[in-house]
C-alpha cells in the first residue's frame, strides 16, 4: 500500500467485515493480493489484484491468491483505494477488467485523502452502471450491507474512513471495537446489578424498621 492511511483503510474494511462473515457458513474477504482471471494473465503477471474484495458462497479457507477458474467465481465486491499513482488506472483499465474480464458485480473506488472522490458501480447487462449515493451511503446488494463514510479515529489516525454498516444503520465494529462494546456492556450490567442490590437492601432496611428482623 502506498501510505499508512491506505493500509489502515484496507485493514478497517477487512477487520470490520470478518466478524460479520464468521456468522456465515461460507465466504472470503481479502485485500492487496493477486487475482487471476486467465492462464495468460498468470504468465504475464500484468495485473495486481484489488485492494479489497469479498466473495460469498465459497469455502472458508486460507488462500495465497484468487484464481477465478479454480474458485468457480469472481469476487462479488471489489474496492480500490485511489492514490496519485493508481487513480487513472483504477478508474479506467482496472474498471474495464473488473467489468469485462472478471465480471465483478459491484465495484467501488475511494480516495482515503479525498473522501469526495468516491463512486460505486453495479454490473447490469454486462456494463457498469453508476450507483446513486443516498444518505451518505452506497448499498451493496450482494452483501446486504451499506458502505458509508465515517469520520473518526482508527488506530490513532483521525480521518474520514470508508466503513461497513448494516441496512439498519449500525456500523460493523472491528474486533477491538466489539471488545470495547462488550466491556462497556459488562460494566453497565455490573452497575445495574449494584443498583438492584442497593435497592433491595434499602427495602429490607425499611422492613426491619417497621417489623423487626426477618424470621428465620
Amino acid at each position: 500500500m502506498e501510505t499508512q492511511r491506505h493500509k489502515l483503510q484496507m485493514d478497517l474494511l477487512i477487520d470490520s467485515l470478518l466478524p460479520w462473515l464468521e456468522k456465515r457458513e461460507d465466504g472470503y474477504v481479502g485485500g492487496n493480493m493477486f487475482a487471476y482471471f486467465s492462464p495468460a494473465q498468470v504468465r504475464n503477471h500484468d495485473f495486481k489484484g484489488p485492494d479489497f474484495f469479498a466473495v460469498l458462497s465459497v469455502p472458508k479457507q486460507e488462500r495465497k491468491s484468487w484464481v477465478v477458474w479454480e474458485e468457480g467465481k469472481a469476487p462479488d465486491v471489489v474496492i480500490e483505494l485511489l492514490s496519485e499513482s493508481t487513480r487513472e488506472r483504477d478508474k479506467t483499465d482496472k474498471k474495464q477488467i473488473y467489468q469485462d474480464r472478471l465480471r465483478v458485480p459491484e465495484y467501488f473506488w475511494y480516495d482515503p485523502f479525498n473522501p469526495s472522490d468516491w463512486q460505486g458501480f453495479s454490473l447490469r447487462n454486462g456494463a457498469y452502471v453508476p450507483l446513486d449515493l443516498q444518505n451518505n451511503q452506497y448499498i451493496s446488494d450482494r452483501l446486504g450491507l451499506a458502505l458509508v463514510s465515517w469520520e473518526g479515529v482508527y488506530k490513532d489516525v483521525s480521518a474520514v474512513w470508508l466503513r461497513w454498516e448494516t441496512l439498519e444503520g449500525e456500523l460493523l465494529p472491528t474486533p477491538a471495537e466489539f471488545a470495547q462494546q462488550e466491556a462497556e456492556r459488562a460494566q453497565l450490567e455490573a452497575e445495574r446489578e449494584r443498583q438492584r442490590s442497593q435497592e433491595l437492601e434499602a427495602l429490607l432496611e425499611r422492613y426491619r424498621d417497621r417489623f423487626g428482623e426477618l424470621p428465620e
